[in-house]
């Protein structure tokens, strides 16, 4: 009994999901087995800020999810820069939202015009708007999101949901302790990222369908003090002293990997924990999360400077060129500051592998902040593409008593 209530501590949005046991030395060892891949990371771990969750699924016999969880150096007092990851559950409450309100009545959808912006901007908004290829939707915003991380995307999607409804939201889904509250590439201060613009949905023809008023959060952060590194500049100048975070966002690792859980595999959770999306919701996050930039006509990009894998980190280290279809990887990553994180549901439909792979690491060896000398190449990229393959090669020899049905996951790109 103590055992599990220390789990529910821990862990505790998998108590629906069966588990067989939590366990911090196998991954330590599976690293130690390929020295001349992982013996730098190994050693430096603590200043590298490395941190991994693994999730082994096996399914019983009606296809449910068992699932054996093994973590690395996992600590939630050890701070990650989580950059763009945190527009993981924000691209899912968007959609939950989007989805609540049309249930309700609302005469909106995902490819409804969204525009945030003044009033005066609404009203004398170009009527033919609906022509334009880039026109403004939350469909278009996730596709984005998951697609290449882009930024603005985000932020237009802060500000339709506000940084107090995000932070309740999270609260209530069961992870208290996540900080979203600010915008990402954009200097604002702390007022002005409270502050949410009038939000309006448009027709076809760019008429007013339904219009959401400004806000101004109320929201009360935990606190948390997180100095990291050994200078930073400011402009051109070069100071002195540690990195403050402190104002930052921050979501543990192990809450980015129970929310993607959620997701994919909602039923092994309880309902208050899960978003609450349609069986069409699904399929879109199911498509977007895990296409490739080729495969997306609108928005288009160019493959020949957008590769397959830019956004896919584990497994690939954000390599160039063309990935197999076969595989799958159902993700979010987020890169700044020196720091790469990846969270990821892995599939291989040929070899009926699937895994849940979650990791962070620090990649600034010289301990300044805001110089554009970080790692990545050399520490960071390599460091979650060996992870992930060697995830995976672990995977192609593991012996399970049935073979998941992952058709679920398959969908028409």
């Amino acid at each position: 009994m103590r055992l599990l209530l220390l789990l529910s501590l821990f862990f505790p949005t998998v108590l629906c999901a069966q588990i067989k046991k939590v366990d911090t030395v196998f991954l330590k060892q599976l690293l130690l087995s390929k020295p001349e891949l992982f013996n730098t990371i190994l050693q430096n771990r603590d200043s590298l800020r490395v941190q991994i969750m693994y999730t082994q699924i096996d399914r019983d016999k009606k296809n449910k999810p068992v699932f054996t969880d093994f973590s690395f150096h996992l600590n939630p007092n050890e701070y990650f820069y989580p950059a763009s990851t945190v527009k993981m559950p924000v691209a899912f409450l968007a959609l939950e939202k989007l989805s609540k309100a049309k249930r309700a009545g609302a005469p909106i959808h995902l490819q409804t015009t969204i525009i945030t912006d003044s009033v005066d901007m609404i009203r004398h908004i170009n009527r033919l708007q609906d022509t334009v290829p880039n026109r403004s939707t939350i469909e278009r915003f996730i596709k984005q999101i998951f697609l290449v991380s882009d930024n603005d995307a985000f932020n237009r999607l802060y500000e339709y949901l506000g940084q107090e409804f995000i932070q309740q939201s999270l609260a209530a889904k069961g992870y208290p302790d996540a900080i979203i509250r600010h915008w990402l590439s954009v200097s604002r201060t702390d007022e002005q990222n409270r502050r949410s613009r009038h939000v309006a949905f448009l027709t076809n023809t760019g008429g007013l369908l339904t219009t959401q008023p400004p806000t101004e959060s109320k929201a009360v952060f935990p606190p948390f003090q997180s100095s990291i590194g050994k200078g930073y500049y400011a402009g051109n100048q070069l100071a002195h002293e540690p990195f403050v975070f402190d104002s930052k966002n921050r979501v543990y690792l192990k809450d980015f990997h129970r929310m993607l859980q959620t997701v994919m595999m909602p039923d092994a959770f309880p309902k208050k924990q899960r978003f609450d999306f349609t069986k069409e919701d699904y399929q879109f996050l199911y498509r977007w999360m895990s296409a490739f930039p080729s495969e997306s006509e609108s928005p288009k990009y160019d493959t020949s400077k957008v590769g397959d894998a830019s956004a896919k980190f584990l497994f690939y280290g954000a390599a160039k060129g063309r990935a197999p279809k076969h595989i799958r990887i159902f993700n979010k990553i987020g890169g700044a500051y020196g720091f790469l994180t990846d969270v990821c549901y892995f599939v291989d439909f040929e070899k009926k592998i699937e895994f849940f792979l979650s990791a962070t690491i620090l990649c600034n060896s010289d301990g300044i902040f805001n110089d554009d000398k970080y790692d990545y190449d050399s520490i960071g990229y390599p460091f979650l593409k060996h992870l992930g393959q060697l995830i995976y090669e672990h995977e192609l020899q593991r012996k399970k008593k049935r073979l998941p049905d992952l058709s679920r996951y398959k969908v028409e790109y």
